[in-house]
């Protein structure tokens, strides 16, 4: 039986996103006790997954003590595979003393030059006419420990979290009184992610016929609020639901409508129908819907300044935010 360990130390999406890499392993190694590494907080998204043996936490507030106790425990395992999805120092600290048989990780990492199976890692990766999502990325640190073809198409590597019973349950009783009602994730922890806030009060009031159920963190309670208003077709669930239950709240929504950010991976996640605003970054970055039922939308002008960054900025560095301002929401409210 192979014992298997992944890191990811990243963030919500990250986790999430590699959930994918987690149903390939199980594919490939049927037999396989997969453990996973990951950072405070995320642990939540995993807790209810089947194919996960155990779960190691990381308290990035109690960073070395925690990585040394951390490190005594996964020596003990005497792992077959380690794969390393973070591209950071610390996760690859833990790839080089973790004891594993064999060691994978990312050419990007800054300690990949100490390892023999390293993948080079590109953003955005070309291949043919098309790109890499991140999710195929993924899936080359298991090609180096078992050959495998990696599909060209990502929807066919499908995400995957699981809720429990009373998640179910409270999110049934949520929506009970609103059978096509509509998500809406308008924050990001970058500002030129986001859709701008006239656009989601443009939305909101252009869809008055849909039940609107605002999801966000606790500190998103207020910037929510400024864009429901005094709207009585919307509620704002901001710090009232944990990961799964947004999840669970997605999967059984008319549609969904996000930024480029975590909650677009909860709902590839569960299939939720999906539109993915796309702003400041682009789809060929790697991190567009895997939902079968989404589209992805975007400004239709080529602007010279986007993307401008992996991940946005804190401000549009043009000044202008013509990605995000120059979107139609006709082609949004079109795709509900």
């Amino acid at each position: 039986m192979k014992k298997i360990l992944i890191i990811q130390t990243a963030y919500i999406g990250d986790v999430i996103l590699a959930t994918s890499l987690i149903e390939q392993l199980s594919i490939n190694f049927p037999d396989a006790k997969i453990d996973f590494l990951l950072r405070d907080g995320n642990q939540s998204l995993l807790q209810e997954h089947p194919l996960i043996n155990h779960i190691y936490i990381w308290n990035k507030k109690k960073k070395y003590s925690s990585m040394i106790s951390l490190l005594k425990e996964i020596r003990a395992k005497k792992y077959d595979y380690c794969l390393n999805i973070q591209r950071f120092f610390n996760s690859g600290l833990f790839t080089l003393f973790s004891k594993a048989r064999k060691r994978v990780i990312f050419d990007k990492n800054p300690l990949s030059f100490l390892f023999k199976n390293k993948v080079k890692h590109l953003i955005p990766h070309k291949i043919d006419s098309d790109h890499f999502h991140e999710v195929q990325r993924n899936l080359q640190l298991l090609n180096k420990i078992k050959k495998i073809n990696i599909p060209r198409d990502p929807k066919q590597l499908p995400l995957s979290l699981y809720t429990s019973e009373q998640s179910k349950e409270k999110i049934c009783n949520l929506t009970e009184d609103y059978p096509n009602y509509l998500v809406m994730a308008p924050s990001s922890v970058w500002f030129t992610k986001q859709f701008s806030k006239s656009k989601w009060i443009e939305l909101k009031d252009e869809l008055q016929s849909f039940h609107i159920f605002f999801i966000g963190a606790p500190d998103d309670f207020d910037y929510l609020d400024s864009i429901i208003l005094d709207s009585n077709h919307c509620t704002n669930l901001a710090g009232k639901l944990s990961l799964l239950d947004s999840a669970q709240l997605m999967k059984n929504a008319k549609r969904v409508l996000v930024n480029d950010s975590a909650p677009l991976h909860l709902a590839s996640a569960v299939q939720a129908k999906t539109t993915a605003i796309f702003c400041s970054t682009v789809p060929e970055f790697g991190y567009g819907p895997l939902s079968k039922e989404s589209i992805i939308v975007e400004v239709q002008e080529k602007l010279d300044c986007r993307p401008c960054g992996l991940h946005g900025k804190k401000e549009c560095p043009q000044g202008h935010f013509k990605c995000s301002k120059d979107i139609s929401i006709q082609k949004i409210i079109d795709s509900i």
